[in-house]
C-alpha cells in the first residue's frame, strides 16, 4: 500500500500530507454518505411543510502519519454547495484545524485519486 501526498485547499492556504490510495477511497466514500444527507435536508427544506429529518453529522477520522478528521453537520447547511467541512490535521508537533467549502475538498480528494 503506497502513498503519496492529498493535497487540500483551504479558504487562504493549502495543506499537504501522506495519505494511502485506500485512506481516499474510504474519505471519498464518507463525502458521498454527506452530499446525500445534504440532499435530503435541502430536499425537505426546499418541499416546505413538515419539518426536515435530521441527518446524522458525518465525521471521517484517518489515523497515519498524521491524523485527519473531517466533520459536517448537514443540518446547518441549505445546500451542499454551500457546505463547509471542519478539517483537522495534526502530527506530534502541530496541528491545524480550520474550515473548507465542501465541494473544494471534494475536488482535492477525486484529484489525488485520479493519480492510481
Amino acid at each position: 500500500m503506497s502513498s503519496t501526498h492529498l493535497t487540500l485547499n483551504l479558504g487562504e492556504g493549502s495543506i499537504s500530507f501522506s495519505f494511502s490510495e485506500s485512506a481516499a477511497r474510504d474519505l471519498k466514500a464518507a463525502l458521498d454518505q454527506l452530499i446525500m444527507s445534504l440532499k435530503a435536508v435541502s430536499t425537505a427544506k426546499s418541499g416546505g411543510g413538515a419539518k426536515p429529518t435530521p441527518q446524522r453529522p458525518v465525521e471521517y477520522r484517518y489515523t497515519g502519519e498524521v491524523f485527519l478528521e473531517i466533520f459536517c453537520n448537514p443540518n446547518i447547511w441549505a445546500t451542499p454547495f454551500a457546505a463547509k467541512v471542519l478539517i483537522t490535521v495534526r502530527d506530534a508537533t502541530i496541528k491545524l484545524t480550520t474550515e473548507a467549502e465542501l465541494t473544494r475538498v471534494i475536488e482535492d480528494v477525486n484529484q489525488y485519486l485520479e493519480q492510481f
